[in-house]
C-alpha cells in the first residue's frame, strides 16, 4: 500500500507548510474562488516513538531545512540537543518538528521523506496555526461591543460598562469579556476545501482565509469532521 492510499484510508495526511499570500481562480461557472497559498516542502521522518520506549505510539517529522554557508553555520543555528538527536536520525537539521499520533508506526521509517502528493485526492483539511498578535485591544475591537452614544456629553463611547453585580456574589464571575491581548493565539480553521495541489511546485491552495501572517507556519491535516463522500 502507498503512503497516499495509506494516508487517506486512515486519516494521517498531516503537514507543515507556509503561508505564502492569498490568490483568486475562476469556476467553471465564472464565480471567483478566493484562496490561501500555501507551500510545502517535504517533511522527513526524525522520530518513530512507540508504546514501549515512549508510552505512546507517533512519528516525528521534521519540516524546513536549516540553511547556511557552512557545516559549521548550521549547527550554529540548531540548539546541541537538537543536533544531536538529528545526527541520530541520519538527516539534516530542520526548524520545526510536528508529530502525528497514530497506531500505524510500522508503516514508516526514520528519513523517510513525506511530499505534498499525500494530499492527492483530499477535498477538506483543517489548517491550525499561530493567528496574528494584534497587542492589547479594548473590548470593541476585541469581542465586537457596540458601545455607547457617538455623541457629545455622554462619556461613554467605547468603554465595557458595568462588569460587577449587586452585593450578592459582589464580585465580578471569571471569564467575563474584557480588553485585554488580542489574537497571538494557536487558531484551527476548520473544513477547508483543497481547491488545488501544484506538487511539482510544492504548492496547495485552500479555499479561504487561513490564521496567522504570511510566511507563518501552518500545520495542515486531512480534516476531521469532514470528508469525502
Amino acid at each position: 500500500m502507498s503512503l497516499t492510499t495509506m494516508s487517506k484510508k486512515r486519516g494521517l495526511t498531516q503537514l507543515l507548510g507556509k503561508k505564502r499570500g492569498m490568490t483568486q481562480l475562476f469556476d467553471d461557472q465564472g464565480n471567483i474562488i478566493v484562496c490561501t497559498v500555501i507551500e510545502v516542502e517535504p517533511s522527513v521522518v526524525t522520530q518513530i516513538k512507540t508504546q514501549e520506549k515512549d508510552g505512546y505510539n507517533a512519528v516525528q517529522m521534521g519540516f524546513e531545512k536549516v540553511k547556511g554557508k557552512s557545516e559549521y553555520t548550521i549547527s550554529a543555528r540548531v540548539t546541541k540537543p537538537l543536533l544531536g538527536h538529528y545526527k541520530k536520525a541520519g538527516v539534516a537539521p530542520r526548524r520545526h518538528l510536528n508529530e502525528l499520533k497514530t497506531d500505524f508506526t510500522e508503516e514508516f521509517t526514520v528519513g523517510q521523506e513525506i511530499a505534498l502528493s499525500s494530499f492527492e485526492g483530499v477535498e477538506f483539511v483543517d489548517a491550525t496555526a499561530v493567528s496574528k498578535g494584534k497587542g492589547y485591544q479594548g473590548v470593541m475591537k476585541r469581542h465586537n461591543f457596540a458601545g455607547g452614544p457617538a455623541s457629545h456629553g455622554s462619556g461613554f463611547h467605547r468603554h465595557a460598562g458595568s462588569t460587577g453585580m449587586r452585593s450578592t456574589p459582589g464580585r465580578s464571575l471569571p471569564g467575563g469579556k474584557k480588553a485585554g491581548q488580542m489574537g497571538n493565539k494557536k487558531t484551527t480553521v476548520q473544513n477547508l476545501r483543497v481547491i488545488k495541489v501544484d506538487a511539482e511546485n510544492q504548492l496547495i491552495l485552500l479555499k479561504g482565509q487561513v490564521p496567522g501572517p504570511r510566511n507563518g507556519v501552518v500545520r495542515i491535516r486531512q480534516a476531521i469532521k469532514k470528508r469525502a463522500n
